[in-house]
Order: C-alpha cells, then structure tokens, then sequence
C-alpha cells in the first residue's frame, strides 16, 4: 500500500497504539479519527522506523516523497507526532528536534518567486546547527546562482523570521552559491563542464546592435556577482576586440593541455577569434565551423555560471554548429525598430524553437532619443506598425516572456568604440539600469529552465511508472518503463537502411526498471537500463507513447 505526498488517504485497519522514532526534525502529524481508520498529512520526512517490531512495516523515502506501508496480518500499530515521540528519547534530544522544527518552519515562509515553493523544498537550507543553551542558531542558503537579483532579500528575511522565535537569541546567516555546472556534462567537451548556463544573443540580422546587447549583458552579470565568460562566435566580423580592452589581446595556448587560454578584462573571460592574431577569417562554411568548435570546446573556461555567445547574423552552418555542440540555456533576441529586422528576427526564434531552445527575451535597439523635451523614433515607432503586430505575434507564438526597449545614446555607441562597455563606464545611469532588468530576467528565466528540465522526467516508484512534464507544459503524464524501453529508435533497436524493427516485443521485460535518468539538455533525457544500454529520449517521442491512464489517483483533501 502507498500514500503519494499531499494525499490524504483512509485505511480500514485495526490500530494499537505504538511509538515512531524520527531520525531528524519531520514535519508529520498523523490524526487517527476512529479506530478503524486513519488520515496522513506530512511535510519533509528524511526517513522513518518504527521503534518496536510490528508486522507492519513503514517508511518514507525522501528522494521519492512516498510513504510506503507494508501491512501483514493481525498488525496493529499507530503514528504520534515528533513531540510525542520525544518523550522515549529524552529531554535533551526533544528541544533539538523541536528547535530545528521551529528553525526549519520559520524559514518555510520564505517563497522563492521563481520556483514558486519555500526555501526549505528548493533544499536551499544547508549546514543547520542550534546551540539551545545560547540560543543561537547559524545556517547557509545555498542558491542556484551567485547573481540571484533576491539574494540580499532572503539574507534579510531569513534572519528576520527565525529572530522572532520566542527561544532564539542570536542568529549568522550565510549566503552561498552552487557550483557551476550544467544540468548534463558527461557528454561534453570537457571545457564546458563547468559552466552552469550558456546564453545565446542573436539577432539573424546585421547591424542591430547584438554585440552590444551581448557586452552588456554579459558585464551586467558580472556585477551581479556572476562568473561570466564571453565568446565572439563571428569569424568573418569580430567584435569583441574593439569592446572590451584587456591588456594581453592575444589568446594564449597551454602547449601540454592542447588547449586554449581566454583572456580577461575587468574579470570576465573573453575568447574571440579577433584574439588569435588572425583579424578576420577568409574562409569557407565548413572550415569556419571547425574554428568555431575549436575555439568554444577546447577553452579552459573554468567554473562560469554563464558563458556569453555573441552569434554572428544569419541561420546557416555557424548558427546550427553552436546549438548542437553546446547545450544553450536560452537566447535573448535583438532587433531593431524596422519590418525588415522584424522579418529575419522571426526566422531566428523559429530556428531556436526548432533547435528546443527557449527564447526568455526580446531587446528592440535604437528605439527612440530625446531631445527638446520630446520623444523622436527615426526608425517608425516599433509598437504602431503592421510589421512590429506581426512580430509580437510570432513572440506571443513561441512564448517569449519579455520585452526590452533600449533608447540611442551616444554614450552607448562611443563606450563601444573605446573599449569600455557602457554599464561599466556608467553604472548608474538609464541605460545601464535596461540592462540590469535584462540581466534580472535572465537570470530568473535560466534558473526556471534548469529547474523545468531537471524535473521534465522522473521515475516515481510509488507507481512503478515514469512521469513526463515537458518544460512549458502544465500537463504531467506517466509512462509505463517497459513501454519506454521497446520504443527506442536507435540504431540498435531498429534497422537504420531496412527500419526493421530489431528490438523485439518480448526482449524487454514487463517488469524493468530504469536505473537513471539524466536531461540532455532542452530537449530530450538520458535513460540507463539494468542492461547497461543508455538511450536517448527526446520530449517529443515520449509525448507519443502509449501513456498509463490506471495509476491510482486518491483525492486530494483541503
């Protein structure tokens, strides 16, 4: 028998009462209102065992949120709550489950506004210790990233709600970061397994202002508090040497390593193939391709939480070779306030869709100036053309949250020029304060996706089934393993000349199991089988299986 978390669920058994010993601080009240029945209601549980014997056995898995019940025959037994139990295991050890209860309730009211849910389920709580006799009480919040725009507000409710439990007297708060990784590294060049999230800044159009969106952006995250990398990917045109100005401007090799070692200006680091002493490629598609692969994968980037691509214009080879190599994050969107712009601007956020990258903004360049006390837009005011309708349909179509309008500005323009980006030579003023939203966004917009993803599949073994929720999608479904595993297209399961189907029916037991699931990506996981083969399912062939329709379902109570 099994009871799924939040579910309220009655059993006909005769019940005795028995004493539950918790290993750590649980938040479980269990309310027995006959003596043939009973309701569960619990929180966060690491584990359980019963003190005595019964032939009943009980526990809840913390990795899987699942009460598990075992139930024999003649068993009776029933459940008291953490303070009840605390009376077999001492005084002492009473007020530490009760203080770390009272520490660990206070700081579930703090909401993170991204992931929707208390501090405490996000597993940001970490390194809890309470001294009951001074009253003092120290722990770290560890977050997703050392650029989140709320750190300073958690920091300050945190030592705000647990200050005004009655006991506690004294309180230290540390604030702390995970480390830089992205959600799937094993199949990944090695100098991009330590970078957490890579963000594309396109435009598929010449001369909208992209690498100025993508300087900007990138040194506004570096303010943040981020550790932030920059990659010019524009072979035929770099950037990056005329906006930024490091003091050594040549890319050096690390001879025993066979690799590349980025430059840095004012801490974040930069690779550009304006550094490699080459000035601009004359070259055709495919050798630029291969450039482009050596440049990225080969850096000894280090730890980074976002690493910054300067895409050249266009969708062709260069374009395509970025998204495959790499698993992008999101893309930002730049265009300009012209049909033309708009026009090639859709082509780029279809091409992403296309490639399961998540577009979380849109910037429009050089949209107006001020002058004499009045608003001018050269270019056509973006908001009241067909063409601009047309493009904020094609935004609405694909779900792009966020627009950005940024003004002209000299200041913009020169800082460009002089090598020094605009948010740092003025930090303060308008502009740099548009992109401190904008890096606000895509900070919040990236921790979302990196939670999306890691979620999108699970295998919940309450139910022996595996659960699908496609990022961007409010519907969950589950799927049955073995149905999973004799759906595999890979060319070890079906005939890639004949597509005869290799994998037959009766190979794959009814009863499998997966033994890991990893994302890959925005776009598809990784599963392991007891067998050891690893196959590749992508989001769109899972959303066309056979799907389970007679999972038991309890209601859920108020």
């Amino acid at each position: 028998m099994r009871l799924t978390k939040c579910y309220s669920t009655s059993f006909s058994i005769s019940m005795k009462m028995q004493v539950l010993h918790s290993s750590s601080s649980p938040h479980l009240s269990i309310k027995t209102f006959k003596p043939s029945h009973f309701t569960t209601t619990w929180g966060l549980v690491p584990s359980l065992s019963l003190k005595s014997s019964p032939l009943f056995s009980i526990h809840f898995s913390q990795k899987d949120k699942t009460l598990i019940c075992m139930p024999h025959k003649n068993s009776t037994f029933s459940f008291i709550t953490p303070r009840a139990a605390s009376a077999e295991v001492g005084s002492s050890s009473a007020s530490t489950v009760t203080a770390e209860d009272d520490v660990l309730k206070a700081l579930s009211q703090i909401i993170d506004p991204d992931f929707g849910t208390d501090i405490v389920t996000c597993g940001f709580v970490k390194d809890l210790q309470i001294d009951n006799a001074l009253g003092e009480v120290s722990f770290r919040l560890e977050l997703t990233t050392p650029a989140c725009p709320i750190k300073d507000v958690f920091e300050q409710k945190a030592n705000e709600v647990v200050a005004m439990i009655p006991w506690v007297k004294n309180v230290k708060v540390t604030m702390s970061a995970q480390p830089a990784k992205p959600i799937f590294s094993e199949q990944l060049p090695a100098g991009l397994q330590t970078i957490s999230n890579i963000v594309a800044v396109s435009s598929c159009k010449g001369g909208v202002g992209k690498s100025t969106i993508a300087v900007n952006l990138a040194y506004t995250l570096a303010d943040m508090g981020a550790r932030v990398g920059i990659f010019d990917a524009d072979v035929y045109g770099p950037s990056l040497p005329t906006m930024v100005s490091p003091e050594n401007r040549v890319l050096e090799m690390n001879a025993e390593k066979r690799t590349i070692i980025p430059t840095e200006y004012l801490g974040v680091k930069l690779v550009s193939f304006g550094f490699a002493g080459q000035g601009r490629a004359i070259m055709r598609g495919p050798m630029v391709s291969g450039v482009i692969n050596q440049l990225l994968t080969t850096t000894e980037w280090g730890e980074l939480d976002y690493l910054i691509i300067d895409m050249p214009p266009g969708t062709g080879d260069i374009q395509l070779t970025l998204c495959q190599i790499v698993p992008l994050t999101a893309a930002v969107i730049v265009t300009t306030p012209q049909k033309l712009s708009f026009i090639d601007v859709a082509k780029g956020v279809r091409m992403f869709s296309k490639l399961k990258v998540p577009c979380v903004a849109v910037v429009e360049n050089m949209c107006h100036f001020d002058a004499d006390g009045k608003r001018y837009y050269p270019f056509g005011r973006g908001s009241g053309s067909q063409a601009w309708i047309a493009f904020l349909t094609v935004v609405q179509q694909f779900g792009i949250p966020h627009l950005f309008d940024l003004p002209i500005r000299p200041t913009l323009s020169a800082s460009g020029d002089s090598g020094m980006p605009e948010v740092v030579a003025d930090p303060q003023g308008e502009v740099s304060k548009i992109f401190q939203n904008l890096g606000v966004c895509v900070v919040q917009q990236c921790a979302k996706i990196r939670q999306q993803v890691s979620t999108a599949v699970t295998y919940d073994k309450s139910v022996k089934a595996i659960k699908v929720k496609v990022p961007n999608s409010d519907e969950a479904f589950f799927l049955h393993p073995a149905t999973v595993r004799r759906n595999d297209r890979s060319a070890q399961s079906v005939d890639e000349w004949t597509g005869e189907q290799k994998l037959q029916y009766n190979d794959v037991p009814n009863d499998i199991e997966p033994e890991e699931i990893r994302p890959m990506g925005n776009y598809a996981v990784s599963i392991t089988w007891p067998d050891g083969f690893s196959q590749i399912a992508p989001y769109d062939q899972l959303q066309m299986m056979e799907r389970v329709v007679d999972i038991l379902q309890p209601t859920i109570q108020a």
